[in-house]
């Protein structure tokens, strides 16, 4: 299941990377703000990237 091996990971990720830079960059932004941010960030990544990503890797 490609939502497994790709999506997930990928929003992990960009969820992770955005709560780091918010917190780093953006200290003003209100935790609940950057909580609400990192989430919507690792929603769009993961949506994309089951859309972008192939169906099934073993079709030649």
């Amino acid at each position: 299941m490609r939502i497994f091996k790709f999506s997930i990971p990928i929003a992990l990720l960009v969820a992770g990377i955005s709560w780091y830079m918010l917190h780093i960059n953006f200290q003003e932004v209100p935790g609940t703000s950057r909580v609400w941010i990192s989430i919507g960030a690792a929603i769009l990544s993961g949506t994309i990237s089951y859309f972008l990503f192939p169906k099934s890797e073993d079709k030649e």
